[in-house]
């Protein structure tokens, strides 16, 4: 478990984490979601000692991660994917890591196989495209069999096989009663992936929470109804003290209700119905709704690119 109580980082007059407290929990897959400059890196660096807090205190597993003995064993990381010597092979690079922390030689083949860069385990990583450079941090993640993992914009790069793999993976992993814990901006792979949420902005906490209580509390959630006879529905509903508006496509947007109680009203009142259906908002969209104060780079659509740039920007 990651535990974080009052942490706060300051460079200068610039406070890029604010007081976070939470706790990243074993056996589910939880995602680390904010607009950029929000913090999220600082915080990982932090937890991983790379960064010393200006205030607050991070454990790994009750402990500060300078006090953990062999520290690939207890949490493994991928932060930069780049981060790699490019004149070492793949091979002699995981090799480092696990003779520096007492890692037997034969798991740099087990995890180059779960990678799958075997067949490229000799080549140099001067070579490698993002997507094999993913990988390669990804083994080096796993490399210690670790209790807790931290991946930072881990699909970056991969092809949408490499992107299954990986949500596999981390699935797969937080099932074994590991500790995932995942920063990305890919909404759509999120939703897909995460089992709860912490959500931060201008490094203050705004959620953690489950993926759904997060975009049930975000959202509007409504019911479209889509009829002929769509007047007399909106008096059936009126009279049954049901809201309903029209929505911008000659459909209706029924508020409070459920589906079954509007459809058996159309039923008992002969009115005929073409399309009867819940409407949920998206991870992205909920996260946009929650978000909107902390973003510190708008950019305005219709702007018009050219010499001038960064006219469309502005900071907030």
């Amino acid at each position: 478990m990651i535990e974080l109580e009052g942490l706060t980082k300051r460079y200068g007059e610039k406070v890029a984490v604010n007081n976070l407290t939470f706790a990243v929990r074993p056996g589910m897959v939880t995602g680390f979601l904010g607009p950029n400059g929000a913090g999220k890196s600082t915080t990982m660096r932090m937890i991983l000692g790379l960064d010393r807090p200006t205030a607050g205190d991070v454990r790994i597993d009750g402990r500060h991660y300078d006090r953990l003995r062999d520290p690939l064993k207890y949490i493994g990381a991928l932060l930069e994917a780049k981060g790699v010597h490019g004149g070492r092979s793949a091979y002699h690079h995981l090799l480092c890591l696990a003779q520096s922390n007492g890692i037997p030689k034969k798991r740099v083949h087990e995890v180059l196989d779960v990678v799958g860069l075997t067949a490229v385990g000799r080549k140099k990583a001067k070579g490698f495209s993002l997507g094999m450079a993913q990988r390669l941090g990804i083994a080096a993640a796993l490399l210690g069999d670790p209790r807790i993992l931290m991946f930072d914009e881990p699909v970056n790069g991969l092809d949408p096989e490499g992107i299954h793999w990986i949500r596999t993976l981390m699935k797969s992993l937080a099932a074994q009663g590991r500790t995932v814990f995942v920063s990305s901006h890919l909404m759509s792979e999120m939703a897909l992936t995460a089992d709860h949420l912490v959500v931060i902005g201008q490094g203050r906490l705004l959620a953690d929470t489950s993926m759904a209580d997060f975009i049930e509390r975000n959202s509007r959630s409504y019911i479209r109804v889509r009829t002929p006879q769509r007047e007399q529905l909106l008096d059936v509903l009126h009279g049954a003290g049901i809201t309903a508006r029209a929505g911008g496509d000659g459909t209706l947007e029924v508020d409070g209700g459920k589906p079954e109680h509007i459809g058996e009203l159309a039923a008992q009142h002969r009115i005929t119905l073409h399309e009867l259906s819940p409407q949920q908002a998206s991870l992205e969209e909920a996260f946009m709704r929650l978000t909107a104060e902390s973003v510190e780079y708008h950019a305005h659509a219709g702007t018009q690119a050219g010499p001038q740039w960064g006219a469309g920007w502005r900071r907030s």
